[in-house]
């Protein structure tokens, strides 16, 4: 990529300072959520030991289990957007390019294509 593809920059090109942004924000989410999410099941988990009641840590299990779940999920979905992102620019040439850069955006947000386009956007170069 680069820029010296002149007028053939799309949205995402012009765009890639937001679509960088976005990218660091799910990186922090999909690293901190599943975290908290594991570590207030754990915490609901121990109350319910403690306090050694059946229905309580059966349902603190469950619950447990849940987060769990709901982590694992959270963690892949920037690997879902990626796919789906993948599948779109296999539509043209153009496209496809333009789509490259937001997907590399927002699923590595230190890519180098992508740290380039950001900072020809901020510097107004795009």
């Amino acid at each position: 990529m680069g820029t010296d593809v002149g007028t053939e920059l799309g949205f995402c090109a012009h765009s890639a300072n937001i679509w960088q942004v976005v990218g660091y924000v799910l990186l922090v989410f999909k690293i901190v959520i599943p975290i908290l999410l594991i570590i207030w099941g754990m915490l609901d988990l121990g109350k319910a030991v403690v306090a050694a009641k059946d229905d309580e840590i059966k349902k603190a299990t469950k619950s447990l289990a849940m987060r769990a779940i709901s982590g694992i999920i959270i963690f892949f979905i920037p690997t879902i957007v990626s796919v789906i992102m993948g599948l779109v620019s296999n539509f043209s040439d153009a496209v496809g390019e333009d789509w490259n850069i937001c997907r590399s955006c927002i699923t590595n947000p230190n890519d180098p294509d992508c740290a380039t386009f950001a900072e020809d956007v901020w510097n107004g170069r795009v």
